[in-house]
Order: C-alpha cells, then sequence, then structure tokens
C-alpha cells in the first residue's frame, strides 16, 4: 500500500475581518479612499470631500491639485446609490468655484455628457447637485451653450416645445443674448432658434404682444457684425411668408428698418434686405410703405451692383413691389429703373432675367412707360431669352413680349431682330403657361401683315392647327392666335373655316382657293400671295 497523503481542507475559512473604521485626517489619504474597492468607504470618502471643498474655494482648488476629479467624475456612474449620490454633491460643490482656477471648464474637459445622469426617481440630491454641474458649465462656458442652442434649435421646431419654451421665457433669454455683445459669437444660433420662435403665427402674436418683436428690430439696426446682422433679416423674411406675420410686422414700421438697411455697405445685409422686402411686398399696404419712405430708388440702385446675388435679389423685390400697384411702377421708372432692367435681359442669370422680364412686362402696361422701354431696345433684348431651356424666363419673356409688341414698331423690331422664328419655335413647349403666352404673343405679332407672313414660313399655321386638335394642348389661347393669323388672309381662312365673318372686310384680291385638309397647304399659298 501507498503511502498515505494528508487531505487538504476542503473548506474555505468563512472568517473575515471585521469592519474597520476609517478615518482620513488629511485630503490626500481621503483622495487615495476614492480608488477603494470597498463601498462604504467610497460613501465616507466621497462625503468627507463635499464637507471639506463646500468649506471654501481654497479647498476645492486643493483637492482637485491632489488629482479628485478622474476618480469623482468615475464614481457618478456607480451602481450604489449612496456612492454616486455623494460623487454628485462632490462634484457639484467642486464646480461652485470663484477663485482663479477655473474648475469648471476642467470638468467640461472632462465630458459635459457625465452630468447628464439618470439617478433613482426619488433621489433629489441626485438631481439637484447634477444640474448644479450643468450650470455652473453653462456660465461661462462657450462650448456648452453653443450646444445648448443647438438642441434649442432642433426642439423649437415643434410647436408644444415652442409653447414651453416661450412660457418659460426663452425668447426674451434669446434677446438677452442678442442684446449682449460679448455674447456675440452666440447670435448665429440665437437667431436660429428666434426664427423657429416665429414661425407660427399664435406664437408670434404672443411674442409680438410681450414687446419681443420691437427689441427685435432694434436689434437688427443696431450696428453689428455683418453676418450677424445679415441673418436678422433673413429671420424676418422668414417670418414674413405668412400673411397674418406680415400684418403684424407692418404695424411694427418694419418698412422702415428695411429701408434704412437698403443703404448699408455689405452686400450679405443688402441681399437679405432685398428679399425681406419681395416677402413683406405680398402686403399691399407694406408696398405704398417701401415707396413712401424711398425704398423703390435705393432698390433700382442695387440693380448697378457687381454682385450677381444682389442684383437677382433686386429685381425680384422690383418685380413683386410692381404687380398690381401703378404708382410703384412709376416710381420705379421715375428712377430709371426700366433702363437698367433691359440691359438685366442680357445676364448670365436666368432668375436675374426672369425677374427684369416681369417687370418690365407689368410697367409695360402703361403707354408712357411702354414707349420708353422700347426705346432702350427692349425687344431686341428679348430675342436671346426666348431661345432659353430655363421655364421661368420664357414664361416671362413671352408674357413681356405680349405686352411690348401692341406697338406696330415693336412688332417690325422684333421681325428685324430675328425674334420671330424662336418665338413661333416655344410653339412645340409642353409647358402650359408658356404655350399659352407664346399664343398671346402671336396673336398680337398676327395684326401686323408682314409679321403674319414671317410667322406662317416657320410653320406657325400648321402648329397651331395641330396644336387646336389636340384635347390636351389647344385653349382660348391657341384658338386666338390661329384666328390672328387667318384674319391676315381672308382668302386662307376661307379655305380652312369655309366662312369669313361680318368683320372680315375685303380690301384687296380675294379668290376661293377651295376646301384645304391639311393645313401646310393653305400655308403655302398664303405665302405665295402676300409676297406676289
Amino acid at each position: 500500500m501507498g503511502k498515505k497523503v494528508k487531505k487538504e481542507s476542503e473548506t474555505p475559512c468563512k472568517e473575515t475581518f471585521e469592519p474597520l473604521p476609517v478615518e482620513g485626517k488629511t485630503p490626500a489619504t481621503v483622495v487615495l479612499l476614492l480608488s477603494s474597492p470597498e463601498e462604504d468607504i467610497l460613501v465616507k470618502a466621497c462625503e468627507a470631500i463635499h464637507a471639506f471643498a463646500e468649506k471654501g474655494d481654497e479647498n476645492k482648488v486643493s483637492v482637485l491639485g491632489l488629482g479628485a476629479l478622474a476618480p469623482l467624475c468615475h464614481l457618478i456612474n456607480h451602481n450604489n446609490k449612496l456612492v454616486r449620490r455623494n460623487a454628485v454633491m462632490a462634484l457639484g460643490i467642486m464646480a461652485t468655484n470663484n477663485s482663479d482656477v477655473d474648475i469648471s471648464c476642467i470638468l467640461a474637459a472632462k465630458n459635459p455628457q457625465l452630468f447628464i445622469v439618470s439617478p433613482i426617481p426619488e433621489d433629489v440630491v441626485v438631481h439637484e447637485f447634477a444640474t448644479l454641474c450643468l450650470a455652473s458649465l453653462s456660465s461661462d462656458f462657450p462650448v456648452i451653450q453653443h450646444l445648448a442652442l443647438k438642441t434649442l434649435q432642433n426642439v423649437t421646431t415643434d410647436k408644444d416645445t415652442r409653447i414651453a419654451f416661450r412660457d418659460e421665457q426663452g425668447f426674451e433669454k434669446l434677446m438677452d443674448i442678442l442684446s449682449n455683445t460679448d455674447l456675440s459669437d452666440l447670435n448665429a444660433e440665437a437667431l436660429q432658434v428666434v426664427a423657429n420662435c416665429l414661425s407660427d403665427s399664435e406664437s408670434f402674436q404672443l411674442i409680438h404682444k410681450g414687446g419681443g418683436l420691437t427689441r427685435l428690430m432694434e436689434f437688427i439696426l443696431t450696428p453689428n457684425v455683418s453676418e450677424i446682422q445679415s441673418n436678422a433679416v433673413k429671420c424676418i423674411a422668414k417670418v414674413a411668408q405668412s400673411s397674418e406675420n406680415r400684418k403684424l410686422l407692418h404695424e411694427e414700421n418694419v418698412e422702415k428698418v428695411l429701408v434704412e438697411l437698403l443703404s448699408v455697405a455689405d452686400v450679405s445685409v443688402k441681399t437679405a434686405t432685398c428679399q425681406a422686402v419681395d416677402a413683406m411686398s405680398f402686403h399691399l399696404a407694406s408696398k405704398d410703405s417701401f415707396r413712401d419712405l424711398g425704398g423703390i430708388p435705393a432698390v433700382v440702385q442695387l440693380l448697378n451692383d457687381e454682385s450677381l446675388v444682389l442684383k437677382e435679389a433686386a429685381t425680384q423685390a422690383l418685380s413683386n413691389l410692381t404687380h398690381s400697384n401703378q404708382l410703384n411702377t412709376f416710381a420705379v421708372y421715375e428712377a430709371g429703373g426700366h433702363e437698367i432692367l433691359v440691359q438685366q435681359l442680357y445676364g448670365s442669370c436666368p432668375r436675374t432675367v426672369a425677374n427684369s422680364a416681369a417687370t418690365l412686362g407689368i410697367m409695360a402696361g402703361q403707354e408712357v412707360i411702354r414707349c420708353s422701354i422700347l426705346s432702350h431696345g427692349a425687344v431686341q433684348a428679348l430675342v436671346e431669352p426666348l431661345k432659353s431651356t430655363n421655364t421661368q424666363v420664357l414664361v416671362n419673356t413671352t408674357q413681356c413680349l405680349a405686352v411690348l409688341a401692341c406697338d406696330a414698331e415693336a412688332r417690325a423690331e422684333l421681325q428685324s431682330a430675328g425674334g420671330l422664328q424662336p418665338l413661333v419655335n416655344l410653339l412645340h413647349s409642353y409647358h402650359k403657361e408658356v404655350l399659352h403666352n407664346v399664343c398671346l404673343a402671336i396673336s398680337v405679332c398676327a395684326s401686323n401683315e408682314p409679321t403674319a407672313v414671317e410667322m406662317c414660313k416657320f410653320g406657325a399655321l400648321e402648329m397651331l392647327q395641330e396644336i387646336n386638335q389636340s384635347v390636351n394642348r389647344r385653349s382660348s389661347f391657341s384658338e386666338l392666335a390661329l384666328i390672328s393669323l387667318l384674319n391676315s388672309n381672308l382668302s386662307v381662312k376661307y379655305s380652312l373655316t369655309s366662312h369669313l365673318a361680318s368683320s372680315d372686310i375685303i380690301s384687296d384680291g380675294f379668290y376661293d382657293a377651295g376646301k384645304v385638309c391639311v393645313c401646310v397647304y393653305a400655308t403655302e399659298s398664303f405665302v405665295k400671295q402676300k409676297e406676289s
């Protein structure tokens, strides 16, 4: 038999040390205890640091120098309720520091999100001290302020949140930021939140009643960084998208503010101002206010600026200012705006060309202005835009041409400038408004026989007949254009329609060419007769 082996005890000793009382008489010792694995020690160490730091700023700085910050930040996520509670309390006290050492900045450098804790609901103390940490980080720490404003930008897009924000005097706080020159770096984000707050009519009215709109107007006029001033005016333009808001802005004399800004040096501010003028011009009373305040000559002057963006905004503003307002039309004319607008038709920016054509078309409704527009070569300037692929350019150009072509000299000029072929080519368009305007312009031009003959050479008669046979493309405009062309040659009209109206007076030779089924034959007959 082998030698007996002594059996080792299979049951480990269950005896443990009795709890040892821990006392730290120096801050350094207590800071070391923050790394203990014992929860009881952690609770007492955090409590001791809180008590020590609470006695004064010198103690707070001392504890910071001993390296208490890192372990405390770690402990605020501890599983033990008391450890977490005491650690947050210690950090909260340390953050409220008035010494030369800015502990709040050091705390923020760790990670501000550490202090957005999810404490046990019934432990109000943790809420209070965590909030204290966050509050201390956002008095003087720019990053937190920017983050807070960006957060507000997102949440105030919701109507219910805007109401809550308004009830908490949030708008007033934003205006305080905008009025504080030391916080100019926050203005851009603050203005975005302001724009959200003013977006719905209900909030806008309440802010207006509380004097908030008056403060915003004052801020806009205060000499400031051009980018900030530009953003502030853009805010007004955004608010003015609502008819109810435009009425309130008018009551606040926003037109006076905008007219003053039209003369500032910065291009971005003037561009934003023109956009705001355009938005406000949907309010009829505002159109008159801009004229009475001298705003129209100021906008006209901006047409001479080198900035293409500003020119576009200025032409858009003039288009809206003159729409359905005869006095404003004459104000633009007296300021020499029509002459500059004709030159804008040669521009490279489609929107500027479209806006210029629209304004000229409105102004040409007045005979004296139309004659002046024509004298500056408007018809020739419209020929190139007739070849554009931009829909809005085509809509506005053809509309303008239809008004100008009521003058016999204008029709002759259009023909000599080579404008009839691109005009007729637009009959191929499937865009409803373009086609209507083209048909209207053709019907006006057809009152001149040489012009009518020329358009028929380019196939106008065939295309119009084809359009009028289409269920989707025909309209009263296309019918009018066809009739206008036929009225220039009664023989062709009789061949196509088999009858003449009582107003069709035969003043020269007339022959019955017989019923023609295909329009092309009638066109050839029409052209040959006129050429013979």
